[in-house]
């Protein structure tokens, strides 16, 4: 899955830096000039692809990546569905990927429903590879950066590296302009000592007993003996109780009689589910016009907290483009992030459904509900593409809320219907 901020709130993406004796910066008699044309300040999964899509459609364009950790992207697992990227950004990840899988299921108290959607996974350890070895000269680690402007970035040794547009994806800013809840989760991968029985990705087991909010476990089945299992909250606050966590991951494990032989990594994340908020207020705050990527743009999905996709599909908008100047590279970013939010209007309802309508221990009762719909308006759903038909089909029937509850939530749905439209 995908991977927010620390339980301290502080990024967990980190930054990136750049040697001087590869592109310049100021000279020694003060002057200065563009070092290249993008400098991307963090080096996570937002501004990996950014380079990675430019290098494809512009070799022409220069720009260098600056991370504060000693890799790229941090600890993390991202996932997708074939659905959320469409067949040629699909082959344009196929060199990130490091597992991929035909189909997936859920599971609930209720029923157990396989799906034909295909699911795939990155490591941040695959990406900072690939990334590596197609650009070891455009990429410093280690590197801490103290000041940015649209085209200059200050490194905490004092080196100012000029460039024609600084891109910001150094993870998410905190803001009180958007209302949010919280997806939460801890992950393990284990390796056991037996094939463990199981070929099919689980996106949601929520057979499991329910506590802070919607619980459920997602295991990923990367070989014969090699698991992920992630124990994972839908919650309203963002604490994690790593060691209570940790315990019920080991007794799941226990009790599917899966022996552990080793522990390959732990990770952990807190993504950010959307409720409400004020996106031009929010893109208001950036301080002098520098564009944002990533969580920093608000460009997650609202309801599964998930980044790929939309890092894709940003990534893509400005390798269209090319090399821009900073004013106009802000311009495009900050429209794409603002449409888009707008246009989410109808997941904010059904988060606010989810958070504020239901009780804690009812919440997976919304959820049983919606994996009853057909597969392809399941699977527009996490692409973040519904139709009106599809939201609509949604919203009929008896909800498994109280309903003056629901009726509660509705207020914003004029203002949803004319963001619809934009």
């Amino acid at each position: 899955m995908d991977c927010w901020f620390s339980s301290t709130l502080r990024p967990a993406c980190g930054q990136l830096t750049y040697a001087p004796a590869d592109v310049g910066g100021a000279g020694t008699s003060g002057q200065r000039r563009n070092a290249v044309d993008y400098v991307l300040v963090g080096g996570g999964l937002a501004n990996s692809l950014i380079a990675l899509f430019l290098a494809e459609q512009h070799p022409d364009v220069t720009f260098l990546i600056l991370e504060k950790g000693p890799t790229l992207g941090g600890n993390h697992t991202w996932s997708f569905h074939t659905s959320d990227v469409g067949t040629q950004n699909m082959q344009r990840l196929a060199d990130l990927k490091t597992a991929s899988w035909p189909s997936q299921e859920v599971r609930f108290p209720r029923y157990t429903r396989p799906m034909s959607t295909g699911y795939h996974s990155i490591s941040s350890e695959r990406m900072h590879d690939v990334v590596m070895e197609r650009f070891p000269d455009r990429v410093r680690l280690n590197t801490d950066v103290s000041r940015l402007t649209p085209t200059a970035v200050t490194l905490a040794n004092g080196e100012e590296i000029a460039t024609g547009a600084v891109i910001d994806g150094r993870g998410y800013r905190p803001s009180d302009k958007l209302e949010l809840a919280f997806q939460k989760f801890i992950g393990v991968e284990y390796e056991f000592d037996a094939p463990h029985g199981s070929d099919t990705p689980v996106i949601m087991d929520a057979t499991v007993a329910q506590r802070d909010g919607y619980r459920f476990i997602y295991t990923l089945p990367f070989t014969d003996r090699q698991m992920l299992v992630e124990d994972t909250y839908y919650a309203d606050g963002p604490e994690l109780d790593d060691d209570g966590i940790s315990t019920l991951i080991t007794s799941y494990v226990a009790e599917k009689n899966w022996t552990v032989k080793d522990i390959i990594r732990r990770e952990r994340g807190i993504l950010p589910i959307a409720l409400s908020g004020d996106i031009d207020a929010f893109w208001a705050e950036v301080p002098d016009g520098i564009t944002q990527t990533g969580l920093r743009a608000a460009l997650f999905h609202p309801t599964t907290g998930y980044s790929l996709p939309d890092a894709v599909r940003l990534a893509k908008l400005v390798a269209d483009e090319g090399a821009l100047p900073a004013p106009q590279l802000f311009g495009l970013v900050r429209a794409h992030s603002i449409k888009t939010w707008k246009n989410r209007g109808m997941f904010r309802l059904l988060n606010r459904m989810l958070f504020n309508a239901a009780d804690p221990d009812k919440r997976r009762d919304v959820l049983q509900r919606f994996y009853t719909l057909p597969q392809p308006l399941v699977e527009r759903f996490y692409a973040g593409e519904l139709t009106r038909a599809d939201q609509l089909r949604i919203l009929i029937g008896k909800p498994p809320v109280p309903i003056t509850r629901a009726i509660g939530q509705l207020g914003p749905v004029r203002a949803l219907r004319k963001s619809v439209a934009m």
